[in-house]
């Protein structure tokens, strides 16, 4: 039977009831199939995951809803005709379901050509030896680690290496080039020497991979433990000047007069790593990695005082738009948070300073609202002196800044501020239509507010009103 069978990978107890039941379709079906690839390489790496992919010699589709159909009356299919690809889910995991195959990238097609194949040729067809380990589900080896390429010890050595040829392998989907250098990153591996020189040599390849594909990849090592490792190999790769040009700005350093400025290149995948280490979140992550990508725009020597930049924060906010648009990243309130913080990523450096005025604290607590907490955590990742005394002192001077912001928004609460008074109460008061008068009393109130004139409070700010109003030969309606 095939419960008694062990396997050759570590398994839950739900895990291992859903490949019994795979199996047995698989034999009533009559189609020999694997679990292979990215469960396989994870359970061996005794790394979390969720996804199953299961390649059978045959219908993968007729698969698919024969394991759905064991599992119950409402476990749905989605499938994908003309892919011969079906995905099924069940409480906290994902199987897809396909019939082993062969594809190839024609020179010029983003599409790949699908033509059927035998279990070999899916494992030849797979990005790395790690990938093309499979577990047999048939009743004969039920359990058995198939390793045609020695991914097993290339697990061992942390290499990443691909099955066939490299340039047969990269050019026959180029999207593996960006593949090669995520796994790098998330697993901390080496791509061998000659796979790396194919992807260098294919990197134009990359081209013909749609931006959604790309951005997907370039995520994923936004999100690995230290995502420097794969920007510098996509840097060194070649693929980061096609795939990101603006990054190639900021390499390297410019001498004049003796003086030369830091690398702003590696500076910045510094500043990535350093956030990494704090916060999961992919778009404080963007937000680091484009904090000074206005820094080749802006900059000029001086004589007498070296290198500048000034305005670097709000040429890269501006930048952020676009770039955010060429990777078809979300264009609402994550691009917007991304651009607030390159926007301000500056102004809690001015507040380390002495004699900092609590207007200064209300205005940033004001422009940085909610995301004030990952304002403050960008700034203190943009530190990367390998001065030990000098990061301390930067260090305990945010804290200070902290401990003002704390105290001001205890006083004031500016922190996603909202008006005390409307538009629409200075419309009634003064029988006043929408218009300019209208957007200068409340701009007046909030500059009070914020300069501390006034308290933020209703009170305070209705008296202030009126005797504002007055410049404008208003009075309230009775």
């Amino acid at each position: 039977m095939i419960s008694n069978k062990p396997l050759d990978i570590p398994c839950s107890l739900q895990e291992r009831k859903i490949l019994e039941k795979i199996a047995l379709a698989a034999q009533e079906l009559k189609v020999p199939a694997y679990l292979i690839g990215g469960f396989v390489r994870d359970k061996l790496l005794e790394r979390r995951t969720k996804d199953m992919d299961i390649v059978c010699v045959g219908d993968g589709i007729a698969l698919a809803h024969k394991v759905a159909a064991s599992l119950g009356d409402h476990v749905p299919v989605s499938f994908f005709k003309t892919y011969g690809t079906a995905q099924v889910k069940w409480n906290d995991l994902e199987m897809e379901f396909v019939g082993a195959r062969k594809e190839s990238y024609r020179q010029d097609s983003r599409n790949p050509e699908v033509i059927e194949g035998s279990l070999q040729d899916d494992q030849n067809r797979r990005d790395f030896t790690i990938n093309a380990l499979a577990i047999s589900l048939r009743d004969q080896d039920y359990g058995s680690l198939l390793d045609p390429f020695n991914g097993l010890a290339d697990l061992d050595a942390k290499i990443i290496r691909t099955p066939l040829a490299p340039a047969q392998t990269f050019s026959d989907d180029p999207l593996r080039m960006m593949r090669a250098i995520r796994f790098a990153s998330q697993l901390q591996f080496t791509i061998v020497p000659e796979a790396f020189v194919a992807i260098q040599e294919n990197a134009e390849r990359i081209r013909i991979i749609t931006q959604e594909r790309i951005t997907d990849e370039f995520n994923k090592i936004m999100l690995s433990p230290k995502p420097s490792v794969g920007l510098d190999l996509l840097y060194k790769s070649g693929l980061l000047k096609i795939i990101f040009p603006q990054m190639i700005d900021l390499v390297g350093v410019e001498m004049y007069e003796g003086k030369g400025h830091k690398d702003n290149f590696y500076h910045t995948l510094q500043v990535v790593d350093n956030i990494a280490q704090h916060t999961k979140d992919l778009w404080l992550r963007w937000a680091a990695l484009l904090h000074d990508i206005g820094k080749p725009a802006t900059k000029k020597f001086e004589p007498g005082h070296g290198w500048t930049f000034h305005g670097h924060d709000a040429v890269g906010g501006k930048m952020v738009t676009r770039i955010f648009s060429r990777f078809k990243l979300p264009m609402g309130d994550k691009m917007k948070l991304v651009k607030k913080l390159v926007e301000l990523h500056l102004r809690p450096i001015s507040l380390t300073k002495e004699n900092i005025t609590d207007s200064a604290i209300r205005r940033l607590l004001f422009d940085a609202g909610d995301d004030v907490d990952g304002l403050m955590m960008l700034c203190e990742a943009d530190i990367t002196s390998k001065n030990k005394v000098k990061v301390k002192r930067y260090l305990e001077n945010f804290e200070l800044v902290r401990a003002r912001m704390k105290e001001v928004e205890e006083t004031d609460r500016i922190r996603n501020w909202q008006p005390p008074i409307t538009g629409e109460m200075i419309m009634e008061t003064f029988a006043l239509s929408p218009g300019r008068v209208v957007g200068d009393l409340k701009t007046a109130i909030r500059e009070a507010i914020l300069d501390g004139e006034i308290p933020n409070t209703y009170e305070a700010a209705y008296a202030y009103m009126l005797e504002k109003a007055k410049s404008y030969n208003l009075t309230p309606v009775k």
